[in-house]
């Protein structure tokens, strides 16, 4: 591929460094008003977004539909605690690629048993340490890149050359792509597997909603 493709992943790999996740010490230890739930998590999570200028993290209709679908346990008084906050996070990266009743099946248990909890493993613990896990992958993941990109790279070597760096280019995201398809099957596997052992009807959910 060319030495522009070759800066792009650089520009990639130097993203991947700078990765972030919201810290429990980063969130008010107060409740927020829907308002500040927003602006909070746009100004946290705005670099995450394809187009800092039109895409929106969260706003007050997403707020209202993760609470009518069950994904978020309703406010007091209007305002929402700091573990609605930490589900919010969880919910905001679940939602491109999993669909409301995985998201449900994924986080009401989650929700039923530490939402609250004063004592013991609590929401809090659960969030630091899952999103701990984030920095190992990460060096994983630019290594999987890396390699992607080299593989790529040596495909359609016999290709026209106005035509190479295209096709080069379109091996990449078929790669990448194909390892997104992937997880997303093993992880609808294991949530059906969990569904049914655990007796959950996400669709018997979904139908009292629409009548409601």
């Amino acid at each position: 591929m060319t030495i522009e493709t070759e800066d792009l992943l650089n520009s990639i790999l130097k993203s991947l460094d700078r990765i972030d996740y919201i810290k429990p010490e980063d969130i008010p230890n107060i409740d927020l008003y829907m308002d500040q739930v927003t602006t909070f998590m746009e100004r946290r999570l705005k670099s995450t977004v394809r187009d800092e200028d039109t895409d929106k993290i969260l706003t007050k209709t997403m707020i209202n539909n993760y609470a009518k679908n069950d994904l978020l346990p309703p406010p007091v008084k209007k305002k929402y605690s700091k573990e609605h906050v930490l589900l919010l996070i969880f919910i905001y990266y679940f939602k491109g690629i999993l669909s409301i009743g995985d998201i449900q099946a994924l986080l009401n248990p989650i929700s039923d048993a530490f939402f609250g909890k004063e004592s013991g493993l609590r929401l809090e613990d659960i969030y630091r340490e899952v999103f701990t896990l984030e920095k190992p992958q990460v060096e994983l993941l630019k290594e999987d890149v890396i390699d992607k990109f080299k593989k790529a790279g040596k495909t359609f070597e016999g290709a026209a050359e106005k035509d190479r760096d295209f096709l080069q280019m379109f091996s990449l995201i078929c790669m990448l792509s194909f390892d997104v398809y992937v997880k997303k099957l093993l992880i609808e596997k294991i949530l059906d597997g969990y569904v049914k052992e655990s007796g959950q009807n996400r669709e018997e959910g979904k139908q009292t909603k629409k009548e409601e």
